[in-house]
């Protein structure tokens, strides 16, 4: 699993895998871009996971333990990363 690119200043959302997909200690909030169709095939978070549509809640904000890969890809130089979008 690899990262993804992202645009400098594009709309992403944080979502966590739902309770029994998988176990307590891997559903973390990973950040994925905002689909530009209303039900993509999938989401490809930026440190490179895909979730299929109904795999993943919606999160209104980064609650609990957040992927730190994906996390990681938010800071840029410059900016204050994802937690400036909250």
């Amino acid at each position: 699993m690899g990262s993804i690119a992202h645009e400098p200043d594009e709309a992403v959302m944080v979502v966590r895998l739902r309770r029994g997909l998988v176990g307590e200690s891997r559903r973390v909030c990973h950040v994925v871009p905002v689909p530009s169709e209303p039900v993509p095939d999938e989401l490809v978070a930026y440190c490179g996971a895909r979730i299929l549509p109904g795999q993943a809640d919606l999160l209104s904000h980064l609650t609990g333990m957040p992927c730190d890969s994906c996390l990681a890809m938010t800071v840029r130089p410059g900016r204050a990363g994802l937690a400036a979008a909250f």
